[in-house]
């Protein structure tokens, strides 16, 4: 068996340019990986003290919900908050929020 690590060898240290290759990944890279970010739903709010609010709800845990709306408000230029499970973007930007969850990895539908 030590036969082919030291014919390898030889062919590596010959072909110092040839590339490494990648790495193998493992059950729990792969686990992590396979786990789905969940489907959002986009809503338009029109009950909050007569202005429009754009609300996105379905979030499975609340870990990275602040993060999220942070990179929303930053992108938009808005204003907004996260709590109770839900992200509120103020004003009608439904479509907008629609691109970046997309861009971010989210499956999202307008509702």
């Amino acid at each position: 068996m030590d036969d082919w690590k030291a014919k390898l060898s030889g062919i590596l240290a010959a072909n110092p340019d040839m590339p490494a290759g990648d790495d193998i990944a493992t059950p729990a890279q792969s686990a992590e990986k396979a786990a789905p970010k969940p489907r959002l739903d986009i809503i338009l709010d029109r009950k909050r003290a007569g202005k429009t609010a754009t609300i996105i709800t379905g979030f499975a845990d609340d870990t990275d919900i602040k993060a999220l709306a942070a990179r929303l408000k930053q992108r938009l230029g808005t204003g907004g908050s996260a709590r109770g499970g839900e992200i509120l973007i103020q004003g009608d930007r439904r479509n907008d929020v629609a691109a970046i969850l997309s861009d971010e990895g989210y499956r999202s539908r307008i509702i």
